[in-house]
């Protein structure tokens, strides 16, 4: 059967739960998983004409497609109001592929600063290397993309929200900056999710998640996407990804259906309990800042506010006391756990200095914000009193 067509005013809760379902002859409530590689041809005249062009449900190979990933692409461009996606094996693989794939040498981009160490890498070190010219600004000064956009950049990336320091970009801004030359503007939006934010309501052109995070939420499975016209998923991502090998597997792309279905219910309560750490956190003893986009004190607060429906699911904080101390608190936490994930049902923490950033110079740390005391903490389903005692309990112990 092909794609299930809902209502055009079908609110995102109901796109997530329905969008891009297909069922097999045998009529399952739950989506099918095509754990094959390859398809079979009723002719060779049909196989040379699928090679020439293949329709939305015909399949090739399942690096080039399958019925359990298209659903998935089907079902998040659906929530995120773009035409068209392209599932990746992970974030980083949609990083890189909607990058790599519309750029050659000699081409101008113009990024944030303050990005994820593999994004880092990925515009620091491959990009370059291939001949793309690469500028680096402070993603929340306009007036620094202005001077840095010229009439031959081709594209500007930034995360719609800093990873660790959660810097909020005002996309709309950026985004008419980068369309009065032409430039595409490609979002990072992981922090913000597609449940909190519509990066392309804003101006973006392509988005990009890992869905690794909040989509799947619960630890499984490695997956990305990239969201963006059909033209420009169809015909500059997918003969890059198909030949270099970066497309999801069915069965993380099954995952990752079943997890939309309660997304929206997850990503809304984390950021509900998120905001009350974050007042709870704020002002405490053996702190020097506490960084949530819709605190107060926050730089970015009102543009917060204005592109976001609430403030994420992450806090980052500084413990006085530098890596000693931060190092003591981390291994006094009784129910938050240390890893580098994050957007999980598990409240989940790390020190962005010597995991996630480590590759980085202390003078590039530094410049960053990122200090020895600073730690991101993902705010995942548990009782959001309980991780607030949780914290404050191995504050005391750091202290």
């Amino acid at each position: 059967m092909g794609p299930k067509i809902l209502p055009a005013d079908a609110k995102p809760r109901t796109r997530a739960v329905h969008g891009g379902t297909r069922r097999s002859q045998y009529g399952e409530v739950s989506e099918a998983i095509f754990l094959t590689q390859g398809f079979v041809y009723d002719s060779a005249e049909q196989a040379e004409a699928r090679f020439i062009d293949s329709g939305d449900d015909e399949f090739i190979y399942a690096r080039y497609g399958n019925p359990t990933v298209r659903m998935f692409e089907d079902r998040i461009a659906a929530l995120e109001g773009t035409e068209d996606a392209f599932a990746t094996a992970s974030g980083m693989a949609a990083v890189n592929g909607a990058l790599a794939s519309m750029l050659c040498a000699g081409d101008h981009v113009v990024s944030a600063k303050a990005l994820f160490g593999s994004c880092l890498y990925i515009l620091e070190e491959v990009l370059t290397r291939y001949g793309v010219e690469v500028t680096f600004v402070d993603g929340t000064d306009l007036n620094a993309w202005k001077a840095a956009i010229r009439l031959d950049t081709k594209a500007v990336f930034f995360e719609s929200m800093s990873n660790p320091t959660l810097e909020v970009i005002d996309i709309k801004g950026v985004s008419e900056l980068a369309h009065a030359v032409g430039a595409i503007v490609v979002v990072d939006n992981v922090f913000a999710t597609p449940v909190l934010q519509r990066s392309g309501d804003l101006g973006a052109d392509v988005i990009v998640y890992s869905a690794t995070k909040h989509i799947d939420g619960q630890g499984r499975c490695l997956g990305g996407v990239i969201c963006g016209t059909r033209q420009f998923i169809r015909k500059v991502v997918e003969p890059y990804l198909k030949h270099t090998g970066g497309s999801l597997s069915p069965f993380n792309a099954w995952v990752m259906l079943k997890a939309l279905e309660t997304m929206d219910l997850r990503v809304r309560a984390q950021a509900e309990a998120t905001q009350k750490l974050a007042l709870a956190l704020h002002g405490q003893p053996g702190l020097t800042r506490v960084i949530h986009p819709f605190l107060p004190d926050h730089p970015q607060q009102n543009l917060a506010h204005t592109q976001m429906e609430a403030g994420g699911t992450m806090i980052s904080f500084e413990v006085e006391g530098g890596k000693e101390a931060a190092f003591k608190l981390l291994n006094a936490l009784q129910i938050i756990v240390i890893s580098n994930n994050l957007g999980d049902a598990k409240s989940i923490i790390t020190h962005p200095a010597t995991t996630t950033h480590q590759r980085l110079t202390p003078e590039q740390r530094a410049a960053l914000g990122i200090s020895d005391g600073l730690l991101r903490l993902s705010v995942g389903l548990e009782d959001a009193d309980d991780l607030i005692a949780d914290l404050k309990q191995a504050l005391s112990a750091a202290r």
